[in-house]
């Protein structure tokens, strides 16, 4: 099970990279789309991003119909991590041009751009996460 952090006003989610490639292969694309929702929605919420996660969504789904939705829609939530990466000093930031990279051999193989992506937003969360009220009073002993 994924572990639950709070960053700023919300929770977010530290998951395991390989098993979101598992789960996305098991569940034919299904997990892999709510994940994509959801990651949005936690770059939005606890990260600040200007982002719709909703028009993400559907730009990596109906937005095939027309090809160049999935490929700007990917590259900016790489960038949106990296943003979010770099306002919270991470030091290492992710790569859009890697992950674009990645997504395009996905596009053709298998979903490997996801164990990129959630390994970065792991290093985001965690460094970003707000200490929680058990925490202060161990810390505080």
């Amino acid at each position: 099970m994924a572990e639950r952090v709070r960053v700023r006003d919300t929770h977010v989610k530290l998951r395991n990279p390989f098993l979101v490639f598992v789960w996305s292969l098991l569940t034919l694309g299904i997990y892999y789309v709510v994940w994509y929702y959801k990651v949005n929605r936690e770059l939005r919420d606890a990260a600040g991003a200007v982002v719709s996660p909703l028009v993400a969504l559907l730009a990596i789904t109906l937005g095939w119909i027309v090809l160049v939705p999935p490929f700007v829609s990917w590259y900016r939530t790489f960038t949106r991590i990296a943003d979010a990466q770099r306002a919270a000093n991470v030091g290492r930031e992710a790569n859009p041009i890697l992950g674009f990279i990645l997504y395009v051999i996905a596009v053709f193989f298998l979903p490997i751009e996801v164990i990129y992506a959630q390994d970065e937003l792991n290093t985001l969360w965690r460094r970003t996460q707000t200490p929680t009220a058990s925490a202060n009073a161990t810390v505080g002993s």
